[in-house]
């Protein structure tokens, strides 16, 4: 066999000159001097991303810290809604019972009230005249508005109106104050034989009305007819043909959109379904329209609609009435009634003539209904 040298082919080196050996040693030096700029560069990012990192760390800390705060306020929070949520379920809780309480309260006081309607337990207004003093283009059509409310006084059980002829018989039971009535019915009794009751004796205020303010709309679609035959027929009849006589345009009419006869009266309230229809007839006045064989005259009037935009009441006191409380139930309606206007038509008591007497019973309610003195 060969020998290991035999193996290798040799190669001759070619030979470097001095020029050549300081090229190559310049060359590893700036190769060396990069791998240092590369070394120093890797160090400061090292050295950065370990600040950066260290950064990372302190903010992590500083979110940790405060999520624990957040956290401990939330839980605080949580707490104090719990406690705000409970004392609002034992505040319903207590004005649920309190509203069941009035509710009961309410219940008791309609059952000793006769009425539901809440206007009833207020001084009900009297009769009065108002006479409207508006300008008006006829001195003939003079208008007048006439108020007539009425009174409802409330009386509970055991007490009594009673209205005297004269005011001044009134005053003196009012100033005497309590009352000494013999139940004996004007009989002559022994003295240990008679019974007698106390009942006391306060003047009667209501609330009249001081001022009152209405508010007048004129509807442009609608007309007032007035002086209507009484032919006899129906209403509904008489409605159907003035609808059909106020529906032509020949006579100066146009769709009726509806019509109505007012309350206790011979008017009717015609209304057209378009603007423009009822002014003209309104200008015109009065219009001729036949109705079976005859041929009469209507007259047309503005309609006009009124709202109570004020109404001031004053108190006033009745002058000859007199309420009588706390009288016991020891007699019946009739007799108790009897009993009363006799003790107090004696001018013996300081009474006089007795114009009306209202008693109530004991356990029952009633209404007292004023009117307005004529003089």
């Amino acid at each position: 066999m060969d020998s290991e040298e035999d193996s290798f082919v040799q190669l001759p080196l070619p030979e470097a000159t001095p020029e050549q050996v300081l090229q190559e040693i310049e060359r590893c030096k700036e190769l060396c001097s990069a791998l240092e700029k590369d070394h120093v560069n890797l160090q400061m990012d090292k050295e950065a991303l370990e600040q950066k990192t260290q950064e990372l760390r302190k903010e992590r800390d500083l979110l940790h810290k405060s999520l624990g705060q957040q956290m401990e306020l939330n839980r605080d929070k949580q707490m104090s809604c719990q406690a705000s949520v409970f004392l609002v379920k034992e505040e319903n809780n207590r004005l649920r019972l309190e509203m069941q309480m009035l509710k009961e309260k309410l219940e008791e006081v309609k059952k000793r009230v006769p009425w539901e309607d809440p206007a009833m337990m207020l001084s009900a207004l009297p009769e009065k005249k108002m006479e409207f003093k508006g300008l008006v283009t006829n001195k003939e059509d003079v208008n007048k508005l006439m108020l007539t409310p009425l009174i409802r006084y409330p009386l509970p059980g055991g007490s009594a109106l009673i209205t005297f002829e004269k005011a001044e018989v009134a005053q003196r039971i009012i100033e005497a104050k309590e009352h000494t009535v013999e139940l004996s019915c004007g009989e002559e009794l022994e003295e240990l034989d008679r019974c007698r009751v106390q009942v006391q004796a306060a003047p009667v205020d209501i609330l009249l009305p001081s001022a009152l303010e209405i508010r007048l709309s004129w509807s442009s679609r609608s007309i007032l007819v007035s002086g209507l035959p009484s032919l006899g027929i129906s209403e509904e009849a008489l409605l159907d043909k003035l609808e059909l006589f106020f529906s032509k345009t020949k006579n100066g009419g146009g769709e009726v959109e509806s019509r109505e006869f007012l309350e206790s009266s011979d008017q009717v309230v015609l209304t057209f379904a378009q603007d423009g229809v009822a002014e003209p007839l309104i200008v015109r006045g009065r219009i001729q329209m036949h109705i079976g064989k005859g041929r009469y005259e209507l007259k047309i009037s503005p309609c006009m609609s009124g709202d109570i935009t004020d109404l001031q009441l004053q108190p006033s006191r009745c002058p000859r009435t007199v309420l009588l409380s706390g009288i016991p139930d020891v007699l019946g309606e009739e007799a108790m009634g009897d009993t009363l206007e006799i003790h107090f038509q004696k001018a013996s008591r300081g009474g006089g003539e007795v114009e009306a007497l209202a008693y109530v019973p004991a356990g029952e309610h009633g209404v007292a209904v004023f009117m307005e003195d004529a003089g």
